[in-house]
């Protein structure tokens, strides 16, 4: 008797595994070949083989297949952990070779394709494909053009293919919005993560070189995990050592691919980080109309922070991933309750692993929600509510208990404690927060995002900011200073440091015909901006007060979607009211995480606010969301001109300032490296030419050069922004400031030591 369909499949994927692992330990073996092996080991292969598993914790096929990749991504984190572990203990030094790995790997799949349970259901057959054809052109053309935009910038060309890429995502995601009644929810997610995944490519593909902020530190440690063939936190005890999201993973993925490893960082995490969105909608499907789970993606996609930090974020893209599994398992109440709860906290404890800051937000977050929760159940009066019921659909049970926020916390503090030596920096910011609080901290003003909070005030102005920096130097420098280990400040009186202007893109046709109609284009590019922002915000509480009336809403939540919305709230006011937390982690970066909570609350009060157009509720619907994901993306600023470049469509402005890697610079490095070797002189050069070249420095280097920390004897290193703009940005309480750098200082005195007319070295 033929086996079934099923058990074929499945015992397809296990005769696979020996072929591949054979592939990996060739020599020699092509990238063509080694790459799509390597991933089938990584991804394909534990999603097919989990899927029986995370059929069991989810009811829906496109949640098991969701559920099975964020699974896929935290075994491959465990499989490496586990023979960095093991290995070292038998004498092996350097235990993370291509050969480790995919023997380790494979017999990981093995032992877990012999005990997982088996999926009865097909994995696509039978799933319908309603309205496909549309959205697959409209995707295939999407991800073309957010190849061929970065490729065209990176070559000196000009942004309209970047720029035309967004108006197709914008196409794409308003077809979703007219059709979603008609497509499929393979086919609606299938067009949510091309979107996703365009966004994202178009900035992370940026720049020839590892292009942005954090994750130039990421590479580096990932480089040294490379280059040592083991992780070791006890060499580098830093917060980003201990986010195995970025070396050990990076190192498994680079090894088992053959991917160069830049591309690891500007592909290969942004396209798993592409699923989060998909996971939101899938999550608020479980709960809501196919609409609210739409627009609730949509609207995570649409915030800022997605598209031009979170490419740069490859710790916190993994930990969000996991995040977005987590949701997905709280809100199925279609599955038994127990291994929905262990699996949620299994997805946790991988974000404690990704992510040390994600981790602490979280449990913030969690810890509030179960207060509010038992709050709420003393406040119910008899009969009107029972201590174990929901709010209002499904009619289960609440989810969160006091171990689902327990058992994160305890392993965060041992991971940030006696596992790795790294939670310096929560105790550092605890402490500062605990002065804020009780009036003995600083009393200076947070990070300046705070502007776009309902209640975050003015902020504070860069002039007042680089006032405060300049203050902070000299004080901490003055013992030295006196010494003559640094420039004395009667000296430094000639040469004052400015807030640089700020530069926006030059007005376009368009932007100078509304100037002309006596419309200042820089003033409505803010206005439209501020105004996005307030939207969301407003958006979040109408969608909340009327979800909570039950009357006109759109969705009806689960207890526990309340209780978490509240507590993500919660923290976003404690990010807002709180300088140092503003500080030391973006208030737009906990808003972004907080969408994955409060984004259907969001979508719920858009449709509020539109429902009076009757018949033409989903025109204006679509109207509303074009012209804000237009805006926000960076479409309508490029259209009319007066507003600051954006990385993703310009070779100027401040984010290619400062994040976009030259090859002048780089060679400018590699020479100073070579000249400063063995020499006791330190090498200053600013904040963010360090960032993008500390990967080519092995002598002493200090990410500085204001006028008030020049040493007195040192090299200093000016790279492309500095040198030909003369402008220096730096990175000071939350807040970054660019001012106009006194050049004639330098030529006073040092002598000018290299030049390659886009760097300089002077000594």
């Amino acid at each position: 008797m033929n086996p079934p369909t099923w058990l074929r499949g499945r015992l397809g994927v296990l005769l696979s595994l020996g072929p591949a692992c054979a592939v990996e330990t060739l020599p020699g073996v092509p990238a063509l070949l080694l790459a799509p092996v390597g991933l089938w080991l990584l991804f394909a292969a534990p999603v097919l083989l989990l899927r029986g598993f995370t059929d069991k914790v989810v009811s829906t096929r496109s949640g098991s297949l969701l559920l099975a990749a964020g699974l896929a991504v935290l075994l491959d984190i465990l499989v490496a952990l586990g023979v960095n572990t093991v290995l070292p203990l038998l004498g092996v030094e350097r235990p993370l070779p291509r050969l480790v790995l995919a023997s380790a790997t494979t017999l990981v799949l093995l032992v877990l394709g012999i005990l997982a349970p088996q999926s009865p259901r097909p994995l696509l057959r039978g799933a319908p494909l309603s309205g496909a054809r549309p959205v697959a052109w409209a995707a295939g053309v999407a991800l073309l053009l957010s190849v061929a935009g970065p490729i065209r910038l990176n070559n000196g060309l000009g942004g309209a293919v970047s720029t035309v890429a967004l108006v197709v995502v914008t196409a794409l995601i308003v077809l979703l919005l007219l059709r979603h009644g008609r497509c499929s929810p393979i086919v609606l997610e299938a067009g949510i993560y091309a979107a996703s995944a365009t966004l994202l490519l178009l900035t992370s593909l940026r720049g020839w070189y590892i292009t942005g902020h954090d994750i130039q530190r990421e590479y580096l440690y990932f480089r040294l995990t490379l280059g040592g063939g083991f992780w070791d936190i006890s060499a580098y005890t830093d917060p980003y050592n201990a986010c195995l999201s970025i070396t050990l993973l990076p190192v498994s993925i680079f090894r088992l691919t053959g991917i160069e490893d830049i591309y690891v960082f500007k592909a290969v995490l942004p396209l798993l980080f592409a699923l989060t969105p998909v996971l939101v909608h899938r999550a608020v499907r479980n709960v809501a109309s196919p609409l609210v789970a739409l627009l609730s993606a949509v609207f995570f996609m649409a915030f800022p922070t997605f598209f031009t930090d979170m490419p740069f974020l490859g710790r916190q893209a993994i930990a969000f991933l996991l995040l977005a599994c987590a949701m997905l398992v709280l809100t199925d109440s279609r599955r038994p309750l127990p291994l929905r709860r262990a699996v949620f906290t299994v997805l946790l404890a991988g974000v404690v692993l990704s992510h040390y800051s994600t981790i602490y937000v979280i449990v913030g977050t969690l810890a509030t929600a179960f207060a509010v929760d038992k709050v709420w159940r003393l406040a119910s009066r008899p009969g009107r509510a029972r201590a174990h019921r929901a709010v209002g659909k499904g009619r289960t049970r609440t989810f969160l208990t006091w171990w689902t926020v327990a058992v994160p916390a305890v392993l965060a503090l041992l991971w940030a404690g006696p596992l790795t030596h790294t939670g310096g920096q929560l105790e550092s910011t605890l402490r500062v927060v605990a002065g804020d609080l009780f009036g003995s901290g600083d009393t200076r003003g947070g990070s300046s995002d705070t502007r776009y909070s309902l209640f975050g005030g003015a902020g504070v102005t860069p002039e007042e900011r680089l006032a405060e920096y300049r203050e902070d130097t000299i004080g901490y420098t003055g013992a030295d200073r006196a010494e003559g280990k640094y420039l004395p400040l009667d000296a430094l009186a000639k040469y004052p440091t400015p807030v640089a202007e700020k530069e926006n893109l030059p007005l376009t046709p368009l932007g100078r015909a509304l100037d002309t109609a006596g419309l200042s284009v820089p003033a409505l590019n803010g206005v439209l901006r501020q105004a996005a922002a307030l939207l969301l915000q407003v958006l979040v509480l109408v969608g909340f007060v009327i979800a909570l009336r039950g009357r006109g809403s759109p969705f009806t939540p689960v207890r526990d979607q309340i209780t978490l919305t509240v507590g993500a709230l919660a923290m976003m006011g404690l990010f807002t009211l709180v300088p140092q937390l503003s500080v030391d982690y973006s208030v737009l970066r906990a808003f972004q995480q907080g969408l994955l909570f409060f984004a259907p609350f969001i979508a719920a009060g858009a449709l509020w606010a539109v429902r009076r157009a009757g018949r033409r509720a989903l025109p204006v619907l679509c109207v509303l969301v074009a012209g804000l994901l237009l805006d926000l993306t960076g479409a309508v600023p490029k259209a009319l001109g007066g507003y600051p470049a954006q990385l993703a469509l310009s070779n100027s402005g401040p984010a290619y300032d400062i994040y976009y890697p030259h090859a002048e610079d780089r060679r400018a490095a590699m020479w100073l490296n070579q000249r400063a070797a063995g020499d006791d002189l330190v090498v200053q050069t600013d904040r963010y030419s360090f960032s993008r070249l500390q990967t080519l420095f092995t002598v002493r280097t200090q990410d500085s050069v204001h006028p008030a920390l020049l040493r007195s004897q040192s090299y200093v290193l000016l790279g492309s922004t500095p040198t030909r703009k003369d402008e220096v940005t730096v990175f000071f309480r939350g807040d970054l400031v660019t001012y106009r750098y006194p050049r004639n200082l330098l030529d006073t005195t040092r002598n000018l030591i290299y030049s390659n007319e886009g760097a300089v070295v002077y000594r």
